[in-house]
Parts: C-alpha cells; sequence; structure tokens
C-alpha cells in the first residue's frame, strides 16, 4: 500500500452529515469536453528520452490542445503535455500515475504539502484509462493526468477536512463542481493538498505560511525555511515540486495568485462569476460573493489555457455564474495591445529592488511585442485597499464562526477569535456603495488600456514566521473588482522566485493569458526547485 492516510472506502462519520441542500454538481459529458475542444488544434506527436519510453500510436479521433512544452522529464512535463503524451500512448496513464507517486513520497517529507493520499484509487483510474485508450475511447482533454486538489474542495470518496477539525475524517459523497468537471474531463487524484482553516488564515496560530490544527504547516519548496504563502499552499508547494500535474485552489484575497508567486508556478483568479464554488468551504452566497473565485494551478501557461474552460461555467446551483463563452488566447494579436504596468503607488507596497526589476524587465519585453506600455496605476488606486479589511472583519468573523459549528468544530481551540467590533448596517452599507464606485472608477480607467502587469507580492517569500509588512500583497484589489488575473513567474530576487500579475479586463482571460505566456516564454517561468 502506498498510502499512509485514510482511504477512498472509509465511512464518513454518522456525526458529520454532509452539509444540506447539496446535490451532486452538474459536470459536463465528454461529448461536451469534445465539443468544446474541436476549436483546439491538433495534438503533435514528440520523440521522448528517458526516463520516458516511446510506443508508436496514433491518436484516437479529436481535436486538442496542441503543447508548446518541449520537457523531458515527465513529471516536470505540463499538464497540456502529459495529457498529449497519453492520448498518443508515448506513455502511460498508469506509468505517469506511478511516476507521481514516487515523487510525492520523496518530496512530501520535506514540505507536507498533500494531506491526504489517494494513490490506490488513482492506480486503479490510471488502470482504467489506459484501457480505455486501447479501445480508442478518451474521456477527455486531461485524459490520464495526475492531478492533486485544495483540501478546502469535496472529492467524492477521498477525506476532504477544509482544514477544520470538525471535518476530520469526512469523506464528501459529491465532487465539487470544478473537481468533478476535472474527473469527467479524464483528470486523476492524487490527493488533497494543504490549506489554513476554511481557506481563511487568520488566528492566534497564523505564522504566515498554510497552516491548520488537522495538519500542521505546508514549506516552499525553493527554500523550506520559507513560507509556501496561502491559502492555497499546499497546492502552490506541490506543484512546484513536480509532485502534481496540476492542482485547483481558491482566492478569496490572492489565495491562488500568493502561492504562485512564492513557489514559482502559474495560476489564475478568473472573472468574477467563471468558476462555480459549488462544494468549496467557503462557496457562494452573501455579502463576499464576488470576492472568492476558483481557477487552476500549473508549472505552465498553457495549462490555465486548458483547464480554466473545462471547469467554467454554470451549474445552476451557484446563482452568480453567467454563461460567458471563453475566447482564444491564440487569437489574441499581442501587436494590438496598449499595456500599462506599475511598481508601487504613493509608497505604499514598498516592494524591493528584485521585484521592481522584475516588473521593468516585463515591461521591456512587452514593449517589444505590443502596441504600447505606459507606466500607470487605477486611478485612485490606494482608496479601494482599507475597504478589504473593513468587510473581511464586517461582523468581527462570524460568518466563519457559523460555518465551524455547521461542521463541528469546537471554538476557540481553532485559534480564532470573535470580538472586534460588528459594523452597523449604516456603516456596512457605507462602505459597500463605495467599494462599488471605486469598481465603476477603476473600470473606467481600464478603458485606455487592455491589460495591466504589477507584483504580486512586494516581496519573494518570506521566513516562516516573519511578519509581512503593512501593504505587501497586490492581490486583493482584483477580488473586489472580479478582473481576471494571471500570475507567471517572471524573475527572481535572494534565490527564490517572482510572479508578476498580468490583469485583464472582465472575462478578457484570452488577453491575460496570451500575454502571460509571452512573458514566460521569454522570461523563461516556472523553474525546478533543488529539493
Amino acid at each position: 500500500m502506498h498510502n499512509s492516510e485514510p482511504q477512498s472506502g472509509m465511512v464518513p462519520s454518522a456525526s458529520r452529515p454532509e452539509r444540506s441542500g447539496r446535490r451532486s454538481p452538474a459536470v459536463d459529458s465528454r461529448r461536451a469536453f469534445i465539443a468544446r475542444a474541436k476549436a483546439w488544434a491538433a495534438p503533435t506527436v514528440l520523440a521522448l528520452q528517458s526516463p520516458m519510453r516511446a510506443k508508436a500510436a496514433a491518436a484516437p479521433a479529436g481535436g486538442f490542445m496542441a503543447s508548446k512544452d518541449k520537457t523531458e522529464v515527465l513529471t516536470q512535463c505540463s499538464a497540456t503535455r502529459l495529457a498529449e503524451l497519453i492520448r498518443t500512448k508515448k506513455v502511460s496513464a498508469t506509468e505517469v500515475v506511478k511516476a507521481y507517486i514516487d515523487r510525492i513520497e520523496q518530496v512530501n517529507p520535506h514540505l507536507n504539502a498533500v494531506v491526504t493520499k489517494s494513490f490506490d484509487l488513482a492506480l486503479k483510474e490510471a488502470k482504467s484509462a489506459d484501457e480505455l485508450l486501447a479501445q480508442g475511447k478518451l474521456k477527455g482533454p486531461l485524459h490520464g493526468v495526475p492531478m492533486t486538489i485544495k483540501d478546502s474542495l469535496d472529492t467524492a470518496g477521498v477525506r476532504s477536512t477544509w482544514g477544520t477539525l470538525g471535518r476530520f475524517n469526512f469523506i464528501p459523497q459529491h465532487d465539487a463542481t470544478s473537481v468533478g468537471r476535472a474527473r469527467a474531463a479524464g483528470a486523476i487524484l492524487l490527493g488533497k493538498t494543504n490549506t489554513p482553516e476554511f481557506t481563511i488564515g487568520s488566528g492566534s496560530y497564523s505564522i504566515g505560511t498554510t497552516m491548520n490544527l488537522v495538519f500542521g504547516l505546508t514549506r516552499n519548496p525553493y527554500d523550506t525555511k520559507r513560507s509556501c504563502a496561502g491559502s492555497s499552499g499546499g497546492a502552490g508547494a506541490i506543484v512546484a515540486a513536480y509532485g502534481s500535474g496540476f492542482d485547483i485552489g481558491s482566492d478569496f484575497g490572492g489565495s491562488i495568485r500568493s502561492p504562485c508567486h512564492h513557489n514559482g508556478i502559474a495560476g489564475i483568479k478568473p472573472t468574477s462569476g467563471r468558476v462555480p464554488r459549488t462544494g468549496h468551504a467557503v462557496d457562494y452566497g452573501g455579502i463576499y460573493d464576488n470576492q472568492q473565485q476558483i481557477g487552476p494551478m500549473a508549472r505552465k501557461v498553457e495549462d490555465l489555457i486548458l483547464i480554466t474552460p473545462i471547469i467554467a461555467g454554470q451549474d445552476y446551483l451557484d446563482a452568480a455564474i453567467v454563461p460567458a463563452p471563453f475566447r482564444s488566447a491564440a487569437d489574441v494579436d499581442l501587436k494590438k495591445l496598449r499595456v500599462a504596468f506599475f511598481s508601487d503607488v504613493e509608497n505604499y507596497h514598498k516592494p524591493t529592488a528584485e521585484t521592481v526589476k522584475t516588473v521593468t524587465s516585463a515591461a521591456k519585453v512587452l514593449e517589444a511585442a505590443c502596441q504600447s506600455v505606459k507606466e500607470s496605476a487605477p486611478t485612485g488606486y490606494t482608496e479601494i485597499w482599507p475597504l478589504y479589511p473593513k468587510l473581511r472583519f464586517a461582523d468581527s468573523s462570524l460568518w466563519i464562526k457559523r460555518l465551524a459549528e455547521k461542521v463541528g468544530t469546537t471554538f476557540p481551540a481553532a485559534g480564532r477569535k470573535f470580538d472586534s467590533p460588528v459594523l452597523s448596517m449604516p456603516e456596512l452599507s457605507e462602505i459597500v456603495e463605495k467599494r462599488d464606485l471605486l469598481k465603476r472608477q477603476y473600470l473606467a480607467w481600464f478603458k485606455d488600456y487592455d491589460v495591466l502587469i504589477c507584483p504580486t507580492n512586494s516581496s519573494p517569500a518570506r521566513l516562516i514566521g516573519e511578519d509581512a509588512p503593512s501593504g505587501a500583497g497586490y492581490t486583493t484589489i482584483y477580488n473586489l473588482t472580479g478582473w481576471p488575473s494571471v500570475v507567471v513567474r517572471c524573475g527572481t530576487g535572494e534565490g527564490l522566485p517572482i510572479g508578476l500579475q498580468v490583469v485583464a479586463r472582465p472575462f478578457r482571460e484570452d488577453v491575460a493569458f496570451a500575454v502571460a505566456e509571452h512573458l514566460e516564454s521569454v522570461l523563461g517561468g516556472w523553474k525546478p526547485p533543488a529539493i
């Protein structure tokens, strides 16, 4: 047995029932995935070197996105390339899954990123994927590709704790919508990745990295003394350490983008309204409805381009999701794009010299490729920053206490306090009105630009336990505006990754993808850690 954690055959505790009102999320059928893929280019058949063994076979019929990745090490390949290699029978799904299991076993003792393993189930599904392929059948564009999933997203048959003691042995009956869609597309679940409790990391136990009282803390693969960030910290760490093909994370205030920056990988917070939150610890509804988004995290931008449309779209449970079509990043003409960039505004963030240099280098790369590049930030940029914590603690975080009570978590065991002042209704109404006014003001600024480049954080990963200075993060503004934001590694500081945000107009993920992929191709993107 590979597994050291509870297996999919465990019976859920009767004292911890599923949340009421949950139904099985709608998932796309194989036919729907094939239809969605018709716009993608035909696969490229590539010769492989060790440790892969070549197999001569033709790909099954159907158009799929061709990978640009040339990586030869199996576990370091992009998910898009892995899908292509499996599809063309140059490597089996079983071989890929075994390689990733071995890699997790090698690095996870140093990282504590994968907190529940589903290796036996993964090997069973890999065998089934190979048998289907032998019959000329594909589940979808991710057929046989191994993934991990942030532990705040429910996974049918595999323990999903949300990082809280009340769900210590909880095994859901249904997948979160995004997970179900990835699985329906052929992805294979290797395990769950660490997250702070409910993905909201505040509390007396917070030490600047992903941590909870169920599994402990997670470390950065580039330097295990440093933070992997959060709340999708386990996801960022294991993908960077090439122990997973990709992960699906969530972003309430930077929880996809900060781990991507800290761990040197790529990820997207899609436009508000793109991807259903059904089956996530903090799901949908209420005053925070537009802030939480679900998105993929991977080593290459091409994987974000492949996976985001797969998990997006209405599920008729999350009412905020709109049926907005996806545009192809391949159709974006960089020469027509007007780019804005900035490193800091009114000395608010105080970025390191290496961070400023990374932004400057990215701007120069885009000057050679785009119509115009201008240093500019949204009008009144700093005005929105004080609104996020005011909204976050408007009811003294009693919304988290209510969530905890639903799943049987006892307080103050989780180290949280609920004693900050509660805003009055007029005070809350005023803050929401100001937020919406600034959103309109910022959108008016965006009329003159197609894309914005800025840092994700003011510095590379800090030492675990080291306090971040005020204004260190650049991410929460785009949760409040709802704009899509891609992070891609564009530089290095202190031997650690530096990721930049590529922000686009609402529902123009295609523009953000195209620009991020260009920056990745010129500036290098993900680099393997030494671990």
